[in-house]
């Protein structure tokens, strides 16, 4: 490596800072700190056929009323956002809030009283929540891989990301279902959504299969974990698109081979990574280089 290796980031998507470190294209990195759609459509080359949008500014008005058609919602209780991020940070700037109970996604805001907060399923565990589990603000953002649903439609506030689902991180949409959704807009920037994104949504949204593509994130991660327990980690997979492991130093191991994995001592678990599920040519390159590095190097 060129450089140190960076520390892992609060939020996974270290890969970019990798790739400077090894002095290799970003697009060569396979980033499983990062929880994507391994089965998305191509979006890049969607975007080709709609280059044209960055011409104009943007409305959303058109993009609202589809979604909200797509997942079963009053588009009145509807707002799109910059990303899931920038849903977390219209909801928790209105409500405020704290979570239920840590460990939990740490873009949650955390004050001393105010509506309690989950993400579905649960970050990081990866346990869907069952029925007796009450909130008021839910964060369904890995929801549509997990269940092969939209959302839950339970009372309340559900912010989203659309980037994961689409695996398009950089291309910003996220969504906020409430009831008051007017105050949530006076919160967001003007032009928040960019043109770009609001003129491929159409496609990705039609697209979509989300029955199949949770289906198909079942059968990989039962392949990942498999395989990591076969090579003498400690792995719990649940419900969620990614699988927790008891593998002290492994980030550091996969890192040298353009692999990053996320580090879970943000979430107050040193020791245990997050991989995300990859396709099979990412669980193929991530096992060569565990196999590489001796397995999990354990000699119980």
């Amino acid at each position: 490596m060129t450089e140190p290796l960076p520390a892992a980031g609060a939020h996974g998507g270290d890969g970019p800072r990798i790739a400077r470190a090894l002095g290799i294209p970003a697009g060569e990195v396979l980033d499983l700190s990062q929880t994507l759609n391994p089965f998305a459509p191509d979006v890049a080359r969607l975007l080709g056929r709609h280059l044209d949008a960055v011409g104009h500014y943007p409305d959303d008005a058109a993009a609202t009323e589809l979604l909200a058609e797509t997942m079963g919602v009053d588009p009145g209780r509807l707002v799109l956002t910059n990303g899931g991020s920038e849903a977390i940070t219209l909801v928790a700037g209105e409500l405020g809030g704290r979570v239920a109970a840590e460990p939990e996604f740490g873009l949650h805001p955390r004050d001393s009283d105010g509506p309690i907060w989950r993400s579905d399923p649960q970050s990081p565990t990866g346990h869907l929540a069952t029925p007796d589990l009450e909130a008021a603000v839910w964060d369904e953002a890995f929801y549509p891989m997990a269940t092969g649903r939209w959302t839950a439609a339970r009372p309340g506030v559900t912010v989203g990301s659309l980037t994961k689902l689409f695996a398009c991180p950089g291309l910003r949409l996220g969504f906020v279902i409430a009831d008051d959704v007017a105050a949530l807009t006076r919160r967001r920037p003007h032009w928040s959504v960019g043109s770009l994104a609001l003129a491929v949504l159409p496609e990705l949204l039609a697209a979509a299969d989300l029955p199949a593509w949770q289906a198909a994130i079942a059968d990989a991660r039962s392949a990942l974990a498999s395989a990591l327990e076969a090579r003498g980690f400690e792995v719990a997979a649940h419900d969620a698109p990614w699988v927790l492991v008891e593998a002290p130093g492994l980030r550091e191991r996969l890192a040298p081979h353009g692999i990053v994995v996320r580090d879970c001592a943000s979430f107050g678990l040193p020791g245990q990574v997050r991989i995300a599920v990859p396709d099979e040519a990412g669980l193929a390159r991530l096992l060569a280089a565990i196999d590489q590095q001796g397995g999990s190097g354990d000699d119980r």
